[in-house]
């Protein structure tokens, strides 16, 4: 019956450890071949499994650039197991913070709608007389204010309000919201 505990460290692997901290790129291609099945395992009992590859790439590379900080050639598997082990908790923390955010974008309103409702909204102003049309898209696309719209357009401060107000509630009438009154 084969035993349940960890493989112990070869001293061929040790002496794979020893050449590969002396710049031997071969023998550090042998600790890979060696070791990335394992590496792959952790990664994926911690991770999606459509990153596993990519992330064995990104250990073996960390582990490269960090191999002088070894102290015992004969715990390399353990110590690459532990910097797998991190590597997926650090990437599921990432993925975590963007799935957050694109949450907050989707809840913060119209200024971060997807791509296809932004469309459906421009198709919609796009109907609107060309005077509302220009001025609620330099207002809601380009994020302008009422003076800085008529600053850059020429039109009087007076003009822009009057053609945001009935741009907006043409706008609203169109996509069947209330007026605000």
């Amino acid at each position: 019956m084969p035993s349940r505990t960890a493989p112990v460290a070869t001293t061929d692997d040790a002496d794979l450890v020893r050449s590969a901290c002396a710049g031997d790129r071969l023998a550090f291609g042998r600790l890979h071949d060696l070791y990335a099945r394992m590496v792959h395992g952790i990664l994926l009992a911690r991770g999606p499994r459509r990153e596993a590859d990519d992330l064995v790439q990104d250990v073996f590379v960390m582990a490269l650039r960090k191999l002088h900080t070894l102290r015992d050639a004969g715990t390399f598997g353990s110590w690459l197991a532990v910097i797998a082990r991190n590597r997926a908790s650090d990437f599921r923390r990432r993925m975590r913070k963007v799935e957050e955010l694109k949450d907050d974008m989707a809840r913060a309103g119209p200024t971060h709608a997807s791509r296809a409702e932004a469309e459906e909204m421009l198709a919609v102003v796009r109907e609107l007389p060309e005077a509302y049309r220009e001025t609620l898209i330099l207002r809601l696309v380009e994020g302008m204010t009422g003076p800085e719209i008529a600053e850059r357009t020429g039109l009087t401060p007076g003009s822009v309000r009057v053609n945001l107000c009935r741009g907006m509630k043409q706008l609203r009438e169109k996509l069947g919201l209330p007026g605000l009154e």
